[in-house]
């Protein structure tokens, strides 16, 4: 499945992360997922949320830089491996992967958040994975 992901610019200042989650929190916009990629002198927290659209909104209007991206979602067994053998399929059948982070709502299933270079060819590899 296709969704947006919000990514978030921050400085790498105290205070930054706890500022977002407040007005995602203020706002009613549930995180469901997030990683946080830094440099020394910046952050890009991205985001699986309940509302991207409004997201955007609420934090551009706080004076957070955002933009959204398509990430696809993916499910995988949660058990020794599972991973393994998604991303090895995904290799063999050339499929290249810029970033990818997962979270787990349950024991018997993972949700992987994958970002590919080429989204349509993944979908349809991991269409045929499932199928």
């Amino acid at each position: 499945m296709i969704i947006k992901q919000v990514s978030v610019f921050l400085e790498n200042k105290s205070g930054r992360l706890s500022e977002v989650t407040r007005i995602l929190g203020d706002a009613g916009i549930n995180i469901s997922a997030f990683t946080i990629a830094d440099t020394s002198d910046f952050g890009i927290l991205r985001l699986v949320v309940s509302d991207p659209d409004e997201a955007c909104k609420v934090l551009r209007d706080s004076d957070f830089s955002v933009q959204t991206t398509e990430v696809l979602l993916a499910n995988s067994p949660n058990k020794p491996g599972g991973l393994a053998q998604m991303l090895e399929f995904l290799n063999a059948k050339g499929a290249f992967i810029e970033y990818m982070y997962a979270f787990s709502m349950n024991e018997d299933q993972a949700t992987i958040v994958i970002r590919p270079t080429n989204m349509q060819r993944c979908l349809a590899i991991l269409e045929e994975y499932a199928g």
